[in-house]
């Protein structure tokens, strides 16, 4: 394990994080896998899917039809993680038929279909109320939920500690926003209105014009979908775009 917490601790991107977990839980016999996570829910909603992070392992049939057309929404896990929180074995949701919805058994058929039929899942401890993050993790073929209890009888709480672990190393990485990634000029314009400039300060600050810094906020807000500055500021910020108060840092 502390080979894999190295590379996780070094590693600066997501495509890193992801790949080297993939590979981790590959090793316990988890060779497909799913994560999600939103800082920006809504009272018994997620939220807008386009602020949301989702990684994912599975071939893009499954991945498209399990994710991009929302059939997630009706998963038991996914009723079962908005009330709970640490691991769940899919047994326990999966094995009476009576206790699910109707959408919830579509879920479970479509899942056999493709193969997707033993594993467990990870709800992890959020900050807030408007935060939510879950991983999905699919035995091999030819293994069953039986099989897979018993790799979590001797495994279970590396594999939850390092979930834990991917997690919060995926949530401090910078997120690129669905409709395209910041530029350096909009972070840095960012950056000085959460250090409370005005566009006139910025303006003097990168000597160039005041329309110029308005233009780049305007862009930022348009990439991040808001509809104010401020709200730019705070959304980039949750995503890891910009770093508030780095503009005063001084190295001694």
């Amino acid at each position: 394990m502390l080979d894999y917490l190295d590379g996780l601790a070094q590693a600066t991107s997501l495509e890193r994080v992801w790949a080297l977990h993939c590979d981790a839980m590959a090793g316990f016999g988890f060779d497909r896998l799913i994560y999600g996570y939103t800082r920006f829910g809504k009272p018994g909603a997620l939220g807008d899917f386009e602020d949301a992070v989702f990684l994912s392992n599975h071939d893009a049939e499954y991945f498209n039809r399990f994710i991009s057309q929302r059939m997630f929404l009706e998963a038991p896990i996914l009723r079962w993680a908005r009330d709970n929180t640490g691991a769940c074995g899919w047994g326990a949701l999966w094995g009476d038929p009576d206790s699910l919805t109707e959408g919830e058994r579509r879920v479970v058929a479509f899942n056999r279909s493709m193969n997707v039929t033993a594993g467990y899942s990870i709800s992890f401890p959020v900050p807030g109320p408007r935060s939510f993050g879950l991983i999905s993790m699919s035995a091999r073929p030819g293994l069953s939920q039986a099989d897979v209890d018993v790799i979590w009888s001797r495994h279970g709480r590396s594999i939850e500690a390092m979930n834990n672990m991917a997690h919060l190393k995926i949530i401090s990485l910078p997120q690129t926003p669905v409709r395209g990634r910041l530029s350096a000029r909009q972070r840095e314009v960012l950056e000085w209105v959460g250090d409370g400039k005005s566009n006139r300060d910025i303006a003097l600050i990168l000597g160039v014009s005041l329309p110029t810094v308005e233009k780049h906020l305007r862009l930022a807000r348009e990439k991040l979908g808001v509809a104010t500055t401020a709200q730019a500021v705070l959304k980039a910020s949750f995503l890891n775009q910009i770093y508030l108060g780095s503009q005063n840092l001084t190295v001694l």
